[in-house]
């Protein structure tokens, strides 16, 4: 536990700044991207694969790494290209994402790089919304600048991997069912699949959602409403805020957002695909009233349940 401690406070004084570290790779000898270090277990040389009869097309096959078995997503042919061809620089990247271990089939891996969130900027709109990035930025080294290409990779694995928005028997709540309509939460998520996951829990539920892609649009959204006479803790139950993003991250617009008098009393609940005691322990040092990892809808409904029932009992005290 002493160990969790120590990292999270280093975490800490990373995020309290705002900054990030990115794993540089390329899949193809000209373009540069990117995924978030904090989701990255290691880097491995590519290890001989097995097949895996009726896998999806973009699984390359299964590698065994110290005795576990680990499916193998060929990263270039799931973003559009050609599927990749192995070389000796190919790698292997093993990650965690929504409690699941997966290896990402790369080219050269490069290097690490430590970045500030406010140089990390959505796609472009032009890009369309079937574009495999969460961001973009710029890289200055050497005398050289390079655009670096951040991969979404909820929307890779959401294709790969079925993941069901149906709840399980029991989970709702009969005596709050009229009470969950009309009910509005604020989703703050740089991942398009992301926000369509919460969406298509919630809203049939009755739910409003509001969604935004960033911590600063949030933070300028709720900053608006208080401006026009908006109480945002009656308007809102929660925001459900994801931990990176372009421009301003979870953790910075939960310190935002509890540093401001009329904000401060919000439920903020940290929504990542990454797991464990370590952001449970972020989430409450932050600030955040809770951690959920992606993708659980039981979960996710039962915490919104368990908010609404916190304020109808206090509603019921006035």
């Amino acid at each position: 536990m002493a160990k969790v401690l120590e990292s999270v406070d280093q975490r800490t004084q990373l995020v309290g700044e705002n900054r990030l570290e990115l794993l540089l790779f390329r899949i193809n000898s000209m373009q540069l991207f990117a995924i978030n270090v904090f989701k990255v277990r290691e880097v491995v040389k590519l290890p001989p694969l097995n097949t895996l009869p009726g896998s999806h097309a973009h699984v390359a096959g299964v590698a065994n790494i110290r005795g576990v078995s680990i499916p193998v997503i060929d990263l270039r042919a799931a973003i559009g290209f050609k599927p990749i061809e192995t070389t000796a620089e190919s790698n292997l990247i093993i990650t965690e994402y929504n409690r699941t271990i997966q290896g990402f089939l790369v080219g050269k891996v490069e290097h690490i790089v430590n970045m500030t969130w406010s140089d990390i900027l959505p796609p472009p709109k032009t890009a369309g919304a079937n574009n495999y990035l969460t961001a973009i930025t710029r890289l200055e080294e050497n005398d050289r600048s390079q655009l670096v290409s951040i991969i979404d990779v909820e929307k890779v694995l959401a294709e790969i991997i079925d993941y069901d928005t149906n709840l399980s028997a029991g989970i709702l709540d009969g005596g709050l069912v009229n009470h969950l309509k009309g009910q509005h939460i604020l989703v703050v998520d740089d991942s398009g699949t992301a926000r369509r996951q919460v969406k298509e829990t919630l809203c049939p539920l009755g739910i409003d959602i509001t969604e935004v892609q960033d911590g600063l649009q949030a933070l300028e959204l709720l900053q608006s409403w208080t401006r026009d006479g908006v109480n945002v803790n009656q308007k809102l139950l929660m925001v459900i805020t994801d931990a990176e993003m372009p421009e301003m991250d979870g953790y910075k617009l939960t310190a935002e957002i509890r540093s401001d008098e009329k904000l401060k009393d919000l439920y903020v609940v940290l929504n990542t695909s990454l797991s464990g005691n370590f952001n449970n322990a972020m989430a409450e040092k932050v600030g955040c009233n809770k951690f959920i990892s992606k993708f659980q809808p039981d979960m996710l409904v039962s915490l919104v349940q368990e908010r609404l029932r916190e304020k109808l009992k206090a509603y019921s005290k006035c």
